[in-house]
């Protein structure tokens, strides 16, 4: 399955056919199933935080390592590369050998028999999904039209709820029949823990769906470029002139990201720990608001801004990420100090809209303000930070926060707390600062079209 340089095909004329409006958005949906099954994967961790911590004899900072930091080191940095082969060879293989790979290793997990193990496969799950989100940018924007490609990444980016839920919803009812059963015997694999069997049921279906890529084809010419794929150094020239607007982008947007990988790797354990409740229901209810409302999120906060776009605001992307982290600094309040499940829950579903609401905007961002033929490297620069400092920090600096700053596993409300609301405030400040910066990199864009046009 080896991947072909992509020939550069003169642009589309007007007289060409496009691709139907159907087929656009089945691009964009076999695109968003990918995603699915990543995030399934990626987020399964978060319901087996007790049975790690017994089974494999460690701390929450241990269990916060497995949940992002081990995953998104190698998910990030092979990001790098792998968008520089986004920009050169076809996207769907790419797609395909990725979610090959993240399958076979989060498969791989539900074999490991230490944690030195799980460590090293949760490794090989972050190099595989390194894969998708840079391809799946630069697919979504060369189909999609401008007016609707906020719309469109935030479609794609539900992917992420829709998964989450999943992993949640799956991990209760699991978890739940697991804490009836004794060790399991299976064939070919021998003794591992019940809750182990997780793995299995969330890594083999993405092996089996890995071919469906296969029924979108690459567009013609990227962006509808007639210019060469551009040597590495003059992509990070690009970024190097609009510095400022990529640093405040893409720290903002990944202190929001903080607060929303960090929420889902801990509101699981938050119900257990403060209300004692049965992590078989919290699964079922945080799975159910996280699928519907996270998908909602997403994808409205993508049709405001897109709304916004048209009716004159350039950096309406970044302004609407500001107004969510404006927004959802007094939510964290008033979930984590709730006095009662209930009221915990009432604030957890706004919570969860604004969780995800940023991920479909924030990468619409950086697609409008690139060069078509630079995009996915762009779109690997823009995950590489996101992704250090929201998974990578998010649920390991809550970790640090019960076990170093309040010594008491009942007190991650409080450690939930000061990490929540300090991304919120410092994100929102930073995207503030963004505004203008950004439509500084749209007339900088205009430039660069001009140049290469005279």
């Amino acid at each position: 399955m080896s991947a072909q340089p992509q020939a550069v095909i003169p642009a589309q004329t007007e007289a060409q056919p496009r691709s139907s409006t159907f087929y656009v958005w089945y691009v964009v949906a076999v695109l968003m199933v990918a995603y699915v099954f990543s995030f399934i994967d990626r987020q399964i961790f978060s319901m087996v935080v007790g049975p790690l911590r017994r089974d494999l004899h460690i701390t929450d900072t241990q269990v916060s390592y497995l949940q992002g930091l081990s995953f998104v080191v190698f998910y990030t940095f092979f990001g790098i590369l792998i968008g520089r082969l986004v920009d050169i060879y076809s996207r769907r293989t790419i797609i395909c050998i990725g979610m090959v790979l993240w399958s076979l290793f989060t498969t791989g997990c539900g074999m490991a028999g230490t944690y030195w193990q799980m460590l090293a496969l949760r490794m090989g799950v972050g190099v595989g999904e390194a894969a998708l989100s840079p391809a799946a940018y630069s697919l979504v924007t060369d189909y999609v039209p401008p007016k609707r490609l906020s719309t469109a990444i935030g479609l794609y980016g539900a992917g992420i709820y829709i998964g989450s839920g999943l992993s949640f919803l799956l991990g209760g009812l699991i978890r739940g029949y697991a804490a009836t059963k004794g060790a399991l015997i299976l064939p070919l694999v021998g003794q591992i823990h019940p809750w182990q069997i997780l793995f299995f049921v969330v890594g083999v279906p993405g092996i089996l769906l890995a071919p469906l890529l296969y029924t979108i084809r690459e567009p013609q010419a990227r962006g509808g470029s007639t210019h060469p794929t551009v040597p590495i150094g003059q992509v990070f020239g690009y970024i190097f002139r609009n510095c400022k607007t990529f640093l405040l982008h893409n720290i903002g947007f990944g202190l929001l990201s903080l607060t929303a990988y960090a929420s889902s790797a801990w509101v699981p354990e938050f119900y257990v720990r403060t209300y004692h409740w049965n992590i078989r229901n919290v699964g079922v209810i945080y799975g159910v608001l996280v699928m519907v409302l996270g998908s909602l999120g997403i994808v409205g906060a993508g049709r405001v801004a897109d709304y916004l776009r048209v009716r004159g605001h350039a950096n309406a992307n970044i302004k609407v990420g500001m107004w969510i982290g404006i927004i959802w600094f007094p939510l964290n309040f008033l979930m984590l100090l709730s006095p009662s499940p209930v009221w915990a829950t009432i604030w957890l579903a706004p919570a969860c809209v604004l969780a995800a609401a940023p991920f479909g905007v924030a990468p619409a961002a950086i697609q409008q303000m690139m060069p078509a033929n630079m995009r996915g490297q762009a779109s690997a620069v823009y995950l590489f930070i996101l992704n250090l400092v929201g998974l990578g920090l998010g649920p390991t600096a809550v970790a640090w926060g019960t076990q170093y700053l309040f010594h008491r596993d009942d007190a991650l409300r409080y450690s939930m707390l000061v990490v929540f609301s300090t991304a919120c405030l410092l994100g929102a400040g930073l995207l503030w600062a963004c505004l203008r910066p950004f439509l500084g990199s749209l007339d900088c864009l205009e430039q660069h079209k001009a140049k290469l046009a005279a």
